[in-house]
C-alpha cells in the first residue's frame, strides 16, 4: 500500500536516533512522494535538520500526550510508523486516529497498533542495533530485505577552520560511570595527539560533564583548548564535530554522531558491546581490552573498572594515529 502522508516517531535517545538513520531514508526510498514528518524529543531533533528524508520535523514539547494527539489529529497522517519502543507512542498515534500504526509489539502496545510486529529473536537479525530499525520495516512489508552492510552516515555542514586542525574529545557517557575511560588518560591521548597533528583540543559535553571536562581542560594547560561542555546546542556540536580532524570518545552519542559524519572516530569501549553499539564505517576504530566480566552492560562498575583501566592511553594514541595515515 501506498502511503502519502506519514508520521514517524523518533527515538528518545541520540544514539539510538543516529542508529535508525538508516531505518528513516528507507522508509523515504519506499515512499519517495510522500510527506514524511518526523516527531522527536527537542533533545534529538536537530539531528535531522540536515537530511533529506524528512519533510517536516514536529517537536514532541507537548505536557500531555492527549494534547500531542489533539494536534497530530488535525494533520490527518494515513500511517504512522514507530521507531520508539515506548506505550506512549502507540497511545499518541491512536489518539492522532492514523489509521496504520505500524510498531514492535512491546510495552503492552499491541491492541493499539493496526500492525504489531514480533520482536527479532536472539540470532535472528544481524547484530548492530541499526538493523533492528530496518527489521521494523521489513517485518511490515515495507522494505524486501535488510541491506547487506549500510554503515550509518549523516550529511555533514560544518568544516574546520581554514589552517586548524581540531581534535575533539568526548570523555562523558550518560549511561553511567562505567562507560567511562579515565579523565586522565583523555587529557594524555589528547595532549600527544595534539603535539603529533599540531592541532587544537576541543572537550564535549552536557551540562552535568562540565566538570568533568574541565578537569581535563586543566590537565591539558598550556595546550590550546576549549571546553564547550554545557554550553552548545545539538545542532552546535553537530558542526563543531564535522569540523573535526579526529573524535576521541567513550560509547555515547557523541561518538555515533561523528563517527556517522565520517570524522575519524576512536571509540573506548568496556562495559557495553561495540558489536551492538559500536560506531561503523571505514573511519572508526574501537578499542576495549578483553576481560571476563566484559560487556556487563551495567551503570556503574562493582568491582575495580578494569575494563577500562586496561586500556593505555599509549594504545589509544597509536589507534588514532593509524587510523588518520
Amino acid at each position: 500500500m501506498d502511503y502519502t502522508n506519514i508520521l514517524v516517531r523518533a527515538t528518545n535517545w541520540v544514539g539510538d536516533a543516529v542508529m535508525s538513520l538508516p531505518a528513516l531514508r528507507a522508509i523515504r526510498e519506499r515512499f519517495p512522494k510522500a510527506r514524511i514528518a518526523v516527531l522527536a524529543k527537542p533533545a534529538v531533533a536537530d539531528l535531522y535538520i540536515h537530511e533529506s528524508f524528512a519533510d517536516e520535523i514536529i517537536l514532541y514539547n507537548f505536557q500531555s500526550s492527549w494534547a500531542m494527539g489533539r494536534e497530530l489529529r488535525k494533520r490527518q497522517f494515513d500511517c504512522a510508523i514507530l521507531l520508539q519502543n515506548a506505550f506512549e507512542a502507540a497511545w499518541i498515534a491512536w489518539l492522532a486516529k492514523i489509521p496504520t500504526r505500524i510498531g514492535y509489539k512491546r510495552d503492552s502496545r499491541q491492541l493499539l497498533l493496526t500492525r504489531a510486529v514480533d520482536v527479532p529473536k536472539p540470532g535472528e537479525i544481524p547484530r548492530h542495533e541499526r538493523f533492528y530499525y530496518l527489521e521494523l520495516l521489513r517485518r511490515a512489508g515495507l522494505i524486501d530485505a535488510l541491506p547487506a552492510s549500510e554503515s550509518i552516515r549523516m550529511r555533514r555542514s560544518g568544516t574546520a577552520p581554514v589552517g586548524r586542525r581540531v581534535i575533539g574529545v568526548s570523555p562523558g557517557a550518560a549511561y553511567g560511570t562505567a562507560k567511562r575511560w579515565l579523565p586522565e588518560r583523555f587529557a594524555e591521548a589528547a595532549s600527544a595527539l595534539a603535539e603529533a597533528r599540531g592541532a587544537s583540543i576541543a572537550l564535549f559535553g552536557t551540562k552535568s560533564e562540565r566538570a568533568l571536562c574541565e578537569e581535563i581542560a586543566q590537565r591539558l594547560a598550556g595546550r590550546d583548548v576549549i571546553n564547550y561542555a554545557g554550553e552548545t546546542t545539538l545542532a552546535q556540536f553537530i558542526d563543531l564535530a564535522a569540523g573535526c580532524e579526529l573524535f576521541l570518545t567513550n560509547d555515547s552519542g557523541s561518538m555515533h554522531i561523528a563517527s556517522a559524519l565520517g570524522v575519524p572516530t576512536v571509540a573506548i569501549f568496556g562495559a557495553t558491546d561495540d558489536t551492538t553499539t559500536g560506531p561503523t564505517g571505514l573511519n572508526a576504530r574501537v578499542v576495549r581490552q578483553p576481560v571476563d566480566c566484559s560487556p556487563c552492560l551495567l551503570r556503574e562498575c562493582p568491582i575495580d573498572h578494569r575494563c577500562m583501566t586496561r586500556v593505555s592511553t599509549e594504545r589509544v594514541v597509536k589507534e588514532a594515529l593509524q587510523l588518520l595515515s
